[in-house]
């Protein structure tokens, strides 16, 4: 179902600040090069620098890798223990009375994770800022720096929804079932294996179609219309009447996929968290290129 208040826009959020339930966070990772010889395919380096050089007024910081991921796999984001997140959530000052906004730079993709993380622990209270904090600047409103100061402690109870992250098992059952469409978030380049994948093996999950998550934002680094993004799909065969798996490189860009299929109001969506860092790298699971 479409859920218009999981989006929001840079003038509608600046006329809420202040709001004594409204809990803004900036969710920034930058992905940087490994050294030579290293297996990883990049280190996650949490965007805490950019956020105390500027920040929307009041904001918070969300470390995704430090505070909101499985430390215990060498997999890059992976959901941890739901104890671990209701703590984290808790700290950083989010209840279930909260109005929670979520930012990021560069791409909404930092934000969009959060969103399908909070979504699938049962926390509907959740926007995504529309353009993040680069429109947010380019509209030239108020900025601050220095670190976070903080909200009060929250009281945060998940209460966990099934089916919204899958295995490489259930992928791998999935790839011939006609009643699913797998779709891959990655540019066409690596989807088709034409490039080298920092992910180990080059090409795709077999059978499944690309809806790149780079298109499904505009110049502005704004979401592209639901008209438009409802014709990408279509244009792929992915319809309302097929269960959904998304995937990508580590689980973050296909979430912009996913936040879109949602507000297009598609019901059966999953996400492979592990994704192409997990596949690529295990010689037992099939992969497809051309």
């Amino acid at each position: 179902m479409r859920e218009p208040g999981a989006l929001i826009s840079c003038e509608e959020l600046a006329a809420t600040l202040g709001d004594a339930n409204l809990r803004i966070y900036d969710c920034t990772t930058y992905l940087e090069p490994t050294p030579p010889g290293s297996d990883d395919p990049y280190i996650a380096v949490p965007g805490c620098k950019t956020f105390e050089e500027a920040h929307i007024p009041g904001a918070g910081f969300l470390d995704l890798q430090g505070e909101f991921s499985d430390a215990t796999t060498r997999l890059r984001f992976m959901m941890p223990p739901v104890a671990q997140l209701e703590a984290a959530f808790a700290r950083h000052g989010v209840s279930h009375g909260s109005r929670v906004v979520l930012y990021s730079i560069g791409s909404m993709m930092w934000a969009t994770r959060f969103w399908w993380m909070l979504k699938s622990l049962g926390f509907d209270g959740a926007a995504v800022l529309n353009g993040g904090f680069d429109r947010w600047k380019a509209e030239g409103r108020p900025t601050e720096s220095g670190p976070a100061r903080g909200y009060p402690p929250g009281a945060f109870k998940a209460a966990p929804r099934p089916g919204f992250f899958v295995d490489k098992g259930a992928v791998l059952a999935a790839v011939k079932a006609r009643d699913t469409a797998i779709v891959n978030a990655l540019g066409p380049q690596f989807h088709q294996g034409l490039e080298p994948s920092r992910y180990g093996r080059p090409g795709r999950v077999p059978g499944s179609v690309n809806v790149p998550a780079a298109t499904l934002a505009d110049g502005n680094k704004s979401f592209v219309t639901l008209a438009d993004a409802e014709a990408k799909f279509a244009a792929q065969g992915v319809t309302r009447d097929k269960r959904v798996i998304c995937y990508c490189g580590g689980g973050i860009s296909a979430t912009i996929d996913l936040f879109l299929l949602h507000q297009l109001g598609f019901e059966n969506l999953t996400l492979y968290d592990g994704s192409m860092g997990e596949w690529a790298k295990d010689p037992s699971l099939p992969i497809e290129t051309g």
